[in-house]
């Protein structure tokens, strides 16, 4: 006997998880944005946004694969986006 539904129910569970995870570290840099003023916390708070929104499509969309594309291009931008802000930040540093 499977506890609560199941591998599925843990699945979803965890998935939720990742997702809140995702929004709360979007709100702390978005918070230290609004306290400085660095387009860095922007950056990093849009892209974690975008991470959430991609673990909640790929779990609503039941895309468990990671050769399903379409489902994680959110996530390919989101890293992206730390990417640039990162490298904006040091070349702007000089």
């Amino acid at each position: 006997m499977e506890p609560l539904g199941g591998a599925s129910f843990t699945l979803d569970f965890m998935a939720g998880a990742i997702t809140l995870g995702y929004l709360v570290a979007a709100l702390f840099f978005l918070r230290f944005w609004r306290n400085t003023g660095e387009r860095l916390f922007v950056a990093f708070g849009v892209a974690f946004v975008l991470l959430a929104l991609n673990q909640f499509i790929a779990t609503y969309l039941e895309a468990g694969d990671e050769r399903t594309v379409y489902a994680y291009s959110l996530r390919v931008a989101g890293f992206i986006l730390i990417l640039w802000a990162v490298i904006e930040k040091n070349l702007r540093g000089r």
